[in-house]
């Protein structure tokens, strides 16, 4: 029975979801390239990808639960560090995290056909591999980053390949301290097994995404950078279910 259910929904995902949710990916990816060229970076780039992301869920049947929410305030700007585990992580943050943010994003992905474009003109925040690149991230991120915009980061870097969690790369950690905002640690559930990046298509399940206590500019104070990463990497690997 289990077999056969799963055979129905890989048809149904791969002939019916996959289309619907190619489609809906262009309609919003070109509301938000005219809604940028008409002066709107922030409301647009935020209801956009948020129903996007909730539209795509609904597709492919992911169920999402979400808890912590009484942490955070839609006035403050925050920091969010989450781990990353697989490709719904995102539709998962868009779509029911319920605070507008900026991606901190690795400047290749400008290449992504339509959405690398659609991601640019919104205003998400890139960031390179040089000195010079993390100066103009931070000029970019003070100027962006305020009355409740906040930031998206995996301080990973990349997605995993076992689930578990990889090590933290403390530009994340730096660029918080420069900008000087409060740091949200988030722990993301199910994503890998919804879609990682090993599979080759959407598996059935539920997406977990825990908000935890916001660790503040004042508690971090004169904490080393590596004290802090692994502060953060604690708070969110308790969370993480791995079975």
């Amino acid at each position: 029975m289990k077999t056969t259910l799963n055979i129905l929904y890989k048809l149904y995902s791969l002939c019916i979801a996959l289309p619907l949710f190619v489609i809906v990916t262009i309609v919003i990816a070109t509301a938000v390239i005219v809604a940028s060229f008409c002066g709107d970076r922030d409301v647009t780039s935020y209801y956009g990808p948020k129903w996007w992301s909730r539209i795509t869920c609904w597709l492919f049947l992911v169920r999402v639960r979400v808890t912590g929410r009484e942490h955070i305030s839609p006035e403050q700007s925050y920091v969010f560090l989450a781990n990353h585990q697989g490709y719904f992580d995102i539709f998962l943050l868009y779509g029911y995290l319920g605070h507008n943010f900026k991606w901190m994003m690795k400047e290749y992905l400008r290449k992504i056909p339509f959405v690398g474009y659609a991601c640019a003109k919104s205003g998400q925040i890139y960031v390179g591999d040089t000195r010079a690149s993390m100066q103009r991230t931070v000029r970019q991120a003070h100027k962006t980053l305020q009355g409740g915009m906040s930031m998206v980061i995996f301080p990973e870097g990349t997605r995993t390949y076992t689930g578990d969690m990889g090590p933290f790369k403390k530009g994340a950690f730096t660029l918080a301290n420069e900008i000087g905002l409060p740091i949200v640690p988030m722990t993301i559930n199910g994503s890998f097994h919804v879609f990682n990046r090993r599979a080759r298509s959407v598996n059935y399940g539920t997406l977990t995404l825990t908000i935890h206590p916001a660790i503040t500019v004042e508690e971090r104070q004169g904490k080393p950078t590596a004290v802090l990463m692994q502060q953060v990497h604690d708070i969110i690997h308790q969370d993480l279910h791995l079975s």
